[in-house]
Order: C-alpha cells, then sequence, then structure tokens
C-alpha cells in the first residue's frame, strides 16, 4: 500500500481540510463534512491545495497505515465534493421495493414485508419499484448500506452493475451454478452456494 500513500491528494475547489487535535482530519465540502481519527504515529500535511500522508519509517504496520489512510482521506474528499453513489436492482418475478420515510419496505415472495431501515447519512431512491440508488457522503457507509445482511440468508439476489450481491435460496442455487458453468460470466464465492 505504499505506493498509494506517496501520491498526493489534490483538493478540488470548495473543499477544506484540517488537521484537529488527536489527528483528527475533518474534511468539508458542498456536500457534507466527514471526520477521520488518523493514527499518530502518522503524520498529514495540507499545503499547496494538497494532502500529504507520511509515514515515519519503513516497518510493514506503518506502510500499510499510510496507504490506508491515504484512500480514507481521499474518499472523504471525494464524498463531500462528489459523493458516492451505488446502483442496485431487485431480481425476481413479483419482486418490488417501496420507500416510506426511512425505511424500504420489500416484497420477496415471503408471507409477509422484509423492511428494512435506512442508515442515517444514506439517501435510497426507488425507480421502477426494482432499480434502488443508495447515495451519500461516506463511501463505507454507502458500501454497507448497499450490501446489508448475511448473503444466502435472502430469497432474493441484488445485483450491482455484473457484480453478485446476494445469493438466492438453496433450490435456485444449482441453477445459478448450471449458468455459470454453461456461461463462464458468473463468478460466485463458494461460502455463498454452500
Amino acid at each position: 500500500m505504499s505506493r498509494v500513500g506517496k501520491k498526493p491528494i489534490s483538493i478540488p475547489s470548495g473543499v477544506t481540510v484540517s488537521l484537529g487535535k488527536d489527528n483528527v482530519v475533518t474534511v468539508k465540502g458542498p456536500k457534507g463534512e466527514l471526520k477521520e481519527s488518523v493514527d499518530r504515529e502518522i503524520t498529514i500535511a495540507v499545503k499547496d491545495g494538497q494532502v500529504e500522508v507520511n509515514r515515519p519509517t519503513d516497518q510493514i504496520r506503518h506502510r500499510a497505515m499510510h496507504g490506508l489512510y491515504r484512500a480514507l482521506i481521499a474518499n472523504m474528499v471525494t464524498g463531500v465534493s462528489e459523493g458516492f453513489v451505488r446502483e442496485l436492482d431487485i431480481v425476481g418475478v413479483g419482486y418490488r421495493a417501496e420507500l416510506k420515510g426511512q425505511q424500504i419496505i420489500m416484497a420477496l415472495g415471503y408471507s409477509h414485508a422484509v423492511v428494512f431501515d435506512i442508515p442515517k447519512g444514506i439517501d435510497v431512491a426507488i425507480d421502477k419499484q426494482t432499480h434502488l440508488t443508495v447515495t451519500g457522503v461516506d463511501r463505507q457507509l454507502v458500501g454497507r448500506a448497499a450490501r446489508q445482511g448475511d448473503p444466502g440468508s435472502f430469497q432474493f439476489f441484488l445485483s450491482l452493475e455484473d457484480e453478485l450481491l446476494r445469493c438466492l435460496k438453496p433450490e435456485k442455487r444449482e441453477r445459478i451454478k448450471h449458468r455459470a458453468a454453461q456461461y463462464g460470466e458468473l463468478e460466485i464465492p463458494e461460502k455463498w452456494l454452500s
């Protein structure tokens, strides 16, 4: 990760980056504000419209943290200036979703509706009852909201562009295995198929 850490982060117009007490980096922009606590051994310098992340030594631990914190700060800058978006599709006959307040009510073939509480800081838009758009400034939070739940525990699956996020119920897994072998397009982790 050290190669990642060496690249400076350019700060776009309208975004401010400041370093506070206890090595807390605060990034403010038109879409919001994010804070991240950085390890004391990693130094952060804001100068000439760029953020530089430096490490004290070439130890493995320092190299790993160097790249990690550089990536986290870069994601914060991108988040407050542009935001992050995840597009999800619900696939299944009769499956649909509906937005009510801060909850998504999904009809997924069960005898009851599946209710998903939207986390604070995340916006969800539903188009045509099967297409969900998850947006927010925090990349980690957007990713967690888009992948909420344990793979294999849902009867449906959501597709993120071409990536398979959730598997179907056990009876349908064999059909997916057959299609994957036939077309060679779907790569499904073994733990989802067991």
